[in-house]
């Protein structure tokens, strides 16, 4: 078995996934391009390899167990373990409507791939993750799940009354904490990352930040050292508050 890094990136076909794909696979990682589409992910490992990383695409649908459990499976035939894990793919699929004009249906869609997309996939991969010396788990999570942030009116965020996809983040940091409390007798840790408000077709490229700036942390915490922390919140400038 290789000493290589293994690292998993989900929704890594573009945009920061993409990003972190490629600052992974700078650090010497054999990194696997999570996509739901096989073709745009093999697009992603075309372009990755022509810029030197080793990348393999890796068809996973974060909402479908069966691509959940087909993905598993091949990790552990063909590689043993799973060093980093990035769970990375995400939706927004509000419109500007405010919390009151806000259908159920739109939480359980957002929900199925922020929420419970990210618990199926880490405990599909948990065995392998396990399996490695010191596996690191990052939660792409946002600022807009800050519940301090989103509170304080002088902030960033009061305006962005967005319940579905800011809820979403916000459980997902408590997934995060959750899980490395689980493994906290384990080498492995666990942490989100704010990327911060980048350009990318989730926000019809309306952020300031480029997909690359908002890899950076992501690809931090994924590679932590033994003495690094778990259970936490970071942007690249440091802690980001619960």
């Amino acid at each position: 078995m290789s000493e290589t890094l293994v690292a998993l990136v989900t929704g890594a076909n573009k945009g920061i996934g993409y990003e972190i794909a490629r600052g992974l696979g700078e650090t010497g990682a054999t990194v696997l391009v999570g996509a739901r589409d096989a073709e745009r992910g093999a697009v992603a490992v075309e372009k990755l390899s022509a810029d030197g990383v080793d990348a393999v695409a890796l068809e996973l649908d974060v909402t479908d167990p069966l691509s959940i459990t087909a993905a598993a499976a091949r990790i552990e035939r063909e590689y043993g373990r799973l060093d980093i894990l990035v769970n990375n793919a995400a939706i927004l699929a509000e419109r500007g409507q405010p919390p009151s004009r806000t259908p159920v249906e739109l939480l359980e869609r957002t929900y199925a791939t922020n929420v419970y997309g990210v618990v199926a996939v880490t405990n599909a991969l948990l065995p392998l993750l396990r399996a490695a010396p010191a596996a690191r788990i990052v939660n792409l999570s946002s600022g807009l799940g800050s519940m301090t942030l989103t509170a304080d009116p002088g902030g960033p965020y009061p305006g962005a009354l967005l319940l579905a996809y800011n809820s979403s983040k916000s459980a997902l940091n408590s997934i995060t904490v959750t899980y490395a409390n689980e493994l906290r007798d384990t080498p492995i840790k666990v942490n989100a990352a704010d990327p911060g408000y980048c350009a990318t077709d989730l926000n019809g490229h309306a952020g300031p930040r480029t997909p690359a700036q908002g890899a950076i942390a992501a690809v931090r915490l994924a590679t932590l050292p033994a003495d690094g922390p778990t259970a936490a919140f970071f942007d690249d400038a440091g802690t980001v508050p619960w």
